[in-house]
């Protein structure tokens, strides 16, 4: 038997166990009759009750208003069932509002069921302050214990949800690692490879060399490309697409560094300063006119280098954020590299200039005067993944064929990086917002379960003060229509059947009996009627085997 079988089972035994410990003592055949109804009717709504739990507490219900329309008198018994199966209601419905609809209709039936059997209107009070403490308070525990059960799920789901959560982020951060070392890789290491290729190139065409040597450069500078081949290969299995921002590297060589390094590669750069005119530095390539460019190579005048300025360079990206420093060293390390690749022997046209919170580095090399050297290999994503870091610095990159013949590229970022705008949108949110989808659950768990605390609290409370305030109304209505008339006392006669005088008696009877009435007599059914002459006093009728046996005016003078 399913586990749920037996706790179905000892519900139904615990439910039925006051009604048949009362037929058993008391033993009189009406207890006896009311409790051989309510045992099959008690397993019936123990079977429904998973799945129909608001059918299931209607029985019990049914079962007390039809033994007793207050619910008062047969609570002895039922009390047990009336208050499992309002808790098991409240704790298994997902929605309140069927509940509350059944309980109203039960309150507002008592009334006219009051009136119409009881005759008395303040058997109305009685049904509803037993409604509402046997049915209807063990309903809001029930409703208050399945929403800490939520609240307790929604809390291990959460604490799930963050676990995975962590391990993703720890997978993106190996997946953005990963990127970093390929973007790396790809901008320094094939920086120096290339440049390795293009000098082992240059040296093969020595006239110098005998075979032998021409022969090991060729060789040098074919392990070379392979190895730019491989490593390009290596970069496509490492780098993975990802928007987020990634940590940034310490900072590396500087802009002159860069520069220099390119030189002793045999690449004629010329540097141009923010305050120079284009037009000073002429097309010609540097060795074509050694009489008017004495100091075009590196080695022939170093205290004329064309990058004297170099500390004024280096101050250019000094006061620059981390990552768009980093940009302008990955755009020029680049743009050297494509230069020297497909554009050997071309002057290249190096201008960092800043303005206006943008920095600008453009980067133009003249046509190639001669082919690239073969084996030099290019893995195509330079340039894209060039454009991907200058966005992630906040700029722009621009990379084309120049007006003049050759090629440009050309980026421009921000001074302030992208820090500031991180900050502007996080400010904008305002700092009172949840900053997570799983806070914002756990927030309105949290609120659901004071709310019903609250309800579980506050109903009962509202309820009882409004059965208090009926009671004034209540009364002024029972006392007027529970008045006897003094003649129809009189013609009442000891011994007429009690269906004869109720059909002259008023609808009503009195709220109890007047202060200093003595006890009725043992056996008796004694009903009470407001005296017109004395609202202090009052008349009391006497019922035994539904006949009249006595009537009297009480108190006594």
């Amino acid at each position: 038997m399913r586990p749920s079988r037996l706790l179905d089972l000892g519900l139904w035994l615990a439910v039925c166990a006051p009604p048949v410990a009362l037929a058993v003592d008391d033993g009189d055949a009406r207890q006896v009759a009311a409790a051989a109804v309510a045992v099959p009717l008690f397993g019936v709504a123990t079977a429904m009750s998973r799945r129909w739990p608001l059918a299931a507490l209607a029985v019990p219900v049914a079962v007390s208003l039809a033994l007793d329309v207050q619910m008062f008198g047969p609570l002895s018994w039922t009390w047990a069932a009336l208050v499992v199966f309002g808790y098991l209601a409240g704790h298994r419905m997902a929605s309140a509002r069927p509940a509350l609809w059944f309980f109203a209709a039960v309150a507002l039936a008592g009334l006219p069921l009051s009136a119409l059997v009881l005759r008395d209107l303040w058997g109305w009070p009685t049904q509803l302050i037993t409604l509402l403490l046997a049915v209807v308070v063990p309903w809001l525990l029930g409703r208050w214990r399945r929403q800490h059960t939520e609240l307790v799920r929604t809390g291990w789901l959460l604490a799930d949800r963050l676990e995975r959560e962590q391990r993703a982020v720890a997978d993106r951060a190996r997946l953005r690692e990963r990127a970093r070392i390929a973007g790396d890789m790809h901008d320094s290491l094939g920086h120096d490879l290339t440049l390795l290729a293009v000098r082992a190139g240059a040296l093969e065409l020595d006239p110098g060399l005998d075979s032998r040597q021409q022969t090991a450069v060729r060789e040098l500078r074919e392990a070379a490309a392979a190895a730019t081949e491989r490593l390009r290969e290596i970069i496509g299995v490492l780098r993975a697409d990802d928007d987020e921002d990634v940590a940034v590297p310490p900072r590396e060589e500087s802009v002159e560094t860069l520069v220099e390094r390119a030189r002793d590669s045999g690449v004629p750069i010329v540097v141009e300063h923010p305050d120079d005119h284009p037009d000073d530095h002429p097309d010609d390539h540097p060795d074509d006119h050694p009489d008017d460019h004495p100091d075009d190579h590196p080695d022939d005048h170093p205290d004329d280098h064309p990058d004297d300025h170099r500390g004024d360079h280096r101050g250019d990206i000094d006061g620059l954020p981390p990552m768009t420093a980093l940009a302008v060293r990955r755009v020029l390390q680049e743009a050297l590299t494509n230069a020297a690749k497909h554009a050997p022997g071309a002057t290249v046209r190096v201008r960092l200039a800043s303005d206006d919170g943008v920095v600008t580095l453009r980067v133009v090399n003249d046509p190639a005067p001669a082919a690239a050297p073969p084996g030099v290999a290019s893995g195509g994503s330079g340039l894209v993944g060039l454009a991907e870091r200058v966005r992630l610095a906040g700029g722009v990159l621009r990379a084309g064929p120049a007006p003049g013949g050759g090629f440009e590229v050309a980026a421009e970022l921000p001074v302030t990086g992208v820090r500031a705008a991180h900050e502007q949108v996080r400010t904008a949110a305002g700092p009172g917002t949840p900053g997570t989808t799983a806070t914002r659950e756990l927030h309105l768990a949290q609120r659901r379960v004071r709310r019903r605390l609250a309800q579980a609290v506050g109903i009962p409370a509202a309820v009882l003060t409004g059965i208090f305030a009926l009671l004034v109304p209540l009364s002024f209505v029972s006392s007027s229509f529970s008045v006897l008339d003094p003649a129809t006392y009189e013609g009442l006669k000891v011994g007429e059947p009690r269906d004869d005088a109720r059909s002259r008696l008023p609808a009503f009877t009195r709220d109890g009996p007047p202060d200093g009435t003595p006890a009725p007599p043992r056996g008796q059914d004694c009903v009470y009627y407001t005296m017109k002459t004395d609202p202090d006093r009052a008349y009391r009728l006497c019922f035994a085997r539904d006949r009249l046996v006595s009537k009297a005016v009480v108190p006594t003078p």
